[in-house]
């Protein structure tokens, strides 16, 4: 399916395509691409009856807007009433959700027609979506190489043209850099932009739910479906959504930063894909900038993100719900050392030991306070650069997509693959990755455009010009 979500709703109300055909592609061209790893779920009877609930209401004239009656894929840690929401871990592989995440409530609402769940690195653990209990993500461009993470399954729905839309979840990257790696749009949101509830949290300080989509445009309307207040999650912003989609065409004069931490180690294929970016931008003044804590943005979010995970993760402790392991004759805590030993992979074990040293009696201040202290200084560095500039811009990650197994035994070289993308995460910031050419292997660049906090549409607006440019 290579038509865009805008394509898709017009045939679909020009009558020439109805929901329920565009559905049983979607299903269909899942299935044939299993190899792929890319769902964890599929939901055709629930599929079916969206679909066909789409089509009477189309015919009769009752529209829901731009999203009626397409296919959609959710990543597998939004709650779905009904279907099992796994997080891509042993520990929920049979859990199923008595609740819909506001998103996705607000998607049904919206009549888009949801397909199913896709794979994912466990707990949203993981830059390459290995970290899975069901297995790794191929990348549709090719199948040797990873699709990113830990949205991968998304990304890769997207870029094999199962459906024109997903929801995945980005914490320091994780929509963006699989966006990049797949050649798809996929934009993080700012902090609180999105409601959360009814995402299994990895950060909560950190998590933000967004859209990946074949284009600009496709982004810009289920942000518009997903974004705005909601009183079931505390943390959300009280300010109302914007139109997205509707400075899509502009092409105002912009001031554009580019950071010297973000370019000074690059490639020359690397800084070549860089440089075709900022062209295809137009009518632009390139200002040099600087954000000097960004040296200190990925130590900063593996302290922070980590002793978020390890309470966050406490509550998967085989008592509430999920899967439990009765190791016979330990008692209590040996039945929690078992379900947590059996049911967490060897990622998600290595962030929760992390994160609970560095929340531990005597290392708090020296650890998480430092973090915290960082975090100020990288979100200042942002806010000085954002008084000269209206976006910022450089690459989504250092390189293309990796072949699988290759950064496996080398976390820290893993981690690194969201060097980019961590900083505005850490800020709370909105970014976008938009593809913007290819490597000698044809394999995909992302270009990364960040605004201030709540300034979606800004880089919205930014990233489809570097859409147009590059047609």
């Amino acid at each position: 399916m290579s038509a865009t979500a805008s394509e898709l709703a017009a045939a679909l109300r020009a009558g020439t395509v109805t929901s329920a055909e565009l559905c049983e592609q979607a299903l269909a061209a899942a299935e044939g691409a299993s190899d792929l790893g890319i769902f964890i779920t599929l939901d055709p009877a629930g599929a079916r009856a969206a679909a066909a609930q789409a089509d009477a209401e189309i015919a009769a004239g009752q529209d829901r807007g731009p999203l009626h009656g397409i296919p959609i894929a959710l990543k597998d840690n939004l709650c779905t009433e009904g279907l099992r929401t796994t997080c891509a871990s042993r520990l929920l592989r049979d859990w199923i959700a008595p609740y819909d995440a506001t998103v996705v409530q607000r998607l049904r609402d919206a009549g888009a027609v949801a397909i199913g769940k896709t794979n994912m690195d466990e707990f949203a653990m993981g830059s390459s979506n290995e970290n899975s209990a069901f297995g790794p993500v191929r990348n549709p461009r090719d199948p040797s190489r990873v699709p990113g993470g830990s949205s991968g399954g998304s990304a890769a729905a997207v870029a094999a043209g199962i459906v024109p839309l997903a929801l995945g979840s980005d914490t320091g990257g994780s929509v963006r850099q699989p966006a990049a790696l797949c050649g798809v749009v996929g934009l993080k949101p700012s902090w609180g932009r999105v409601s959360r509830y009814g995402l299994v949290a990895f950060g909560s300080s950190l998590d933000q739910v967004g859209p990946i989509a074949n284009d600009v445009a496709g982004a810009a309307a289920l942000l518009q479906a997903i974004a705005g207040p909601d009183p079931l999650d505390s943390t959300c912003s009280g300010e109302p959504a914007g139109d997205y989609s509707a400075g899509l065409g502009g092409d105002a004069p912009l001031r554009v930063g580019l950071p010297r931490e973000y370019v000074d180690e690059l490639s020359t294929e690397a800084r070549a894909a860089l440089d075709a970016g900022l062209a295809a931008l137009g009518d632009i003044e390139v200002v040099d900038v600087s954000l000097p804590h960004t040296s200190f943005a990925i130590a900063t979010y593996y302290v922070l993100a980590s002793a978020e995970a390890s309470t966050n993760l406490s509550r998967f402790d085989g008592v509430r719900y999920g899967a439990r392991i009765e190791p016979g004759g330990e008692g209590l805590d040996g039945m929690y050392t078992a379900t947590r030993s059996d049911g967490f992979g060897a990622e998600v074990q290595r962030r929760i030991l992390l994160g609970t040293f560095a929340l531990s009696s005597g290392y708090y201040d020296a650890y998480y306070g430092k973090a915290q202290t960082a975090r100020e200084a990288i979100r200042g560095d942002f806010v000085a650069a954002f008084a000269d500039v209206d976006v910022l811009v450089g690459l989504t990650a250092p390189t293309t997509a990796f072949p699988l197994g290759s950064k496996t035994a080398d976390p820290v070289q893993m981690y690194l693959s969201d060097i980019f993308t961590i900083p505005a995460s850490l800020a709370g910031l909105p970014a976008i990755s938009v593809p913007v050419g290819t490597d000698g292997d044809g394999l995909p660049w992302g270009l990364h455009l960040i605004g201030p906090e709540l300034a979606e549409a800004r880089v919205l607006s930014a990233a489809a010009r570097v859409e147009r440019g590059l047609a």
